[in-house]
C-alpha cells in the first residue's frame, strides 16, 4: 500500500474544524460538518467503549470535555452517546455514525488512541468498521503495535505512524527509555512499514522523517499547526499540515 494522493491535497482539520466558542466542540459531528464546508480533510480520534465500540473522542478520560467522571472505556457506547460535549447539543459519536454523516464528502484520518498496553480491540474494531467502506479514509496511531496489526490484518488500508522526536516527564517515565528510542528513531519500521508519517511540527526537520521522505517518498503530515507562520515553516519539511485555530490558504 502507498499513501493516497488525497493525503497531501488539502490541509487536515485537527479533530474537525472545531471552535469551542462557536459551539463546535472537537471531534463532533458539528466540527466535521464545518470541515466539510471548508473543503478540508478531517483528523479524528477514537477511544474504545466498555462494550468494544469505537467512539470519536480524544481523551482517555471524560472530565475535560463532558464534565462526567471516569475513563471512556468504563462506559458503554450507549452511555457515551448520551453525554453532552462541552455543554452543547453535540454528543459523543460512534465512528460508524461519524463516517455515515460525512458520507465520503471529505477524507478522514482516524487516529487510534492507545495506552501502549497491548490491547488490540480498538484497532480491530476500526478495521472491522472500515472493511466494507469505500470512502477515502486512513488510520494512524502513536503505538507501533497498533500500526503493525493494521499492516498485518488490513494491508490495503492506508496506515501511518504518529510520532515526535522527544518525550519527557511522566510520559517518558511511563514508556521507558528503550521504548522512547524505538518511537523517536522509528526503530519499529520493519514491523510497521507505514504508508505515511505524522510528526510533531516543532521537531521538524529531523532524520526520522527526512530520510523516509527523501529516500522512499513517504509523505509527512505534521501536527498540530496553529498559525499561518508555523504552517509555512512546517511545509518546508512536510507534505501536509494538521491544523487548528486558523484557516489555511
Amino acid at each position: 500500500m502507498t499513501a493516497p494522493s488525497w493525503l497531501v491535497a488539502r490541509p487536515i482539520a485537527h479533530r474537525g474544524l472545531h471552535d469551542r466558542a462557536a459551539g463546535l466542540p472537537e471531534n463532533t459531528i458539528a466540527a466535521a460538518e464545518a470541515a466539510v464546508a471548508g473543503r478540508f480533510a478531517i483528523e479524528c480520534d477514537v477511544q474504545i467503549s466498555a462494550d468494544g465500540e469505537a467512539m470519536v473522542f480524544h481523551d482517555h478520560d471524560l472530565p475535560r470535555l463532558t464534565g462526567a467522571e471516569g475513563p471512556v472505556r468504563a462506559r458503554t457506547a450507549s452511555e457515551l452517546s448520551g453525554l453532552s460535549v462541552c455543554g452543547t447539543s453535540e454528543r459523543i459519536p460512534t465512528l460508524a455514525a461519524f463516517l455515515d454523516r460525512i458520507a465520503g464528502r471529505t477524507p478522514v484520518v482516524v487516529e487510534v488512541k492507545s495506552r501502549f498496553d497491548g490491547d488490540e480491540r480498538l484497532a480491530r474494531r476500526v478495521m472491522q468498521l472500515l472493511a466494507s467502506r469505500a470512502e477515502p479514509v486512513a488510520v494512524k496511531s502513536f503505538d507501533p503495535e497498533i500500526v503493525a496489526v493494521l499492516r498485518r490484518d488490513a494491508p490495503s488500508l492506508p496506515r501511518g505512524i504518529v510520532g515526535q522526536s522527544a518525550y519527557d516527564g511522566a510520559e517518558a517515565e511511563r514508556l521507558g527509555p528503550d521504548r522512547v528510542k524505538r518511537l523517536t528513531d522509528l526503530l519499529h519500521w520493519p514491523e510497521t512499514v507505514p504508508d505515511f508519517i505524522s510528526w510533531r511540527h516543532l521537531d521538524l526537520p529531523c532524520a526520522a522523517t527526512s530520510l523516509p521522505r527523501c529516500l522512499a517518498g513517504v509523505p509527512v503530515m505534521t501536527w498540530t499547526v496553529r498559525s499561518a507562520a508555523d504552517g509555512a515553516r512546517a511545509r518546508a519539511h512536510a507534505d501536509q499540515i494538521v491544523f487548528e485555530g486558523f484557516t489555511p490558504d
